[in-house]
């Protein structure tokens, strides 16, 4: 553990738990901590990406923001899966719907994760490699949807680079049954297969790309409360 604290996280060996769920925006983070933990201990505010770590139902848990797209999950799930240990990393996201039965409010258990970003090309694969999640957690999240009557599908999802696109290419990816665009997954589900650890996407769905419909950015950040238990029930 010779490398803690690392330059983008300031937390000692034994701060972070071996789960960890980590949400974009930090005050997302902040906000689960501070409403579903118990005695939540601040661990870092590196550039300000709040984490922190306390119990829920008396197993031991931390809560962290990643930042927007895949450089910035890059960086943060490479150091807690290789210098802090971390064995399983839940992404709690929002996602903009392609699919035309999902709706403001859904869940997306992301199964897989297209992309178009170059990331994967660090690691010189000789074809090109599907990112997916961990298959017991999926199920597990799955299960706990159907236990709480919560509207959710399961499928691909696409971590796109870019959020303004020039040449929006959403019709050709829902032409392929993608349900859903974010930003982050791909990146997850590939450090998870190199580290030969847990990961696992579960978006809500904030806006859609077919009807117009949007969120606000507050709603984001405290309503989107079914994603944070579904992840809860997965520690």
């Amino acid at each position: 553990m010779s490398n803690t604290p690392t330059p983008h996280i300031g937390a000692q060996p034994g701060e972070i738990a071996p789960t960890v769920i980590m949400a974009g925006d930090p005050l997302r983070a902040q906000f689960m901590a501070e409403s579903y933990l118990e005695n939540p201990v601040l661990f870092n505010k590196v550039r300000g990406m709040l984490g922190y770590t306390g119990t829920w139902q008396g197993k031991h848990v931390s809560v962290m923001g990643h930042g927007m797209g895949i450089p910035s999950i890059g960086i943060y799930t490479y150091e807690l899966y290789h210098f802090y240990d971390v064995q399983t990393i839940i992404r709690i996201g929002s996602a903009g719907a392609y699919d035309r039965d999902l709706h403001l409010g859904d869940l997306v258990l992301a199964m897989g994760a297209c992309t178009d970003s170059n990331y994967g090309a660090q690691f010189k694969l000789p074809g090109v490699f599907a990112p997916i999640a961990d298959f017991g957690l999926l199920r597990r999240a799955a299960e706990t949807c159907d236990r709480m009557g919560i509207r959710y599908k399961v499928g691909n999802v696409l971590s796109s680079d870019v959020f303004y696109s020039d040449n929006p290419e959403g019709d050709q990816w829902m032409k392929m049954g993608v349900l859903a665009v974010e930003m982050e997954a791909s990146a997850l589900y590939m450090n998870a297969a190199r580290a030969g650890r847990r990961a696992l996407v579960i978006n809500t769905i904030s806006d859609h790309i077919l009807t117009g419909e949007v969120t606000t950015s507050e709603q984001r950040r405290t309503t989107f409360t079914k994603m944070m238990e579904v992840a809860l029930t997965l520690v």
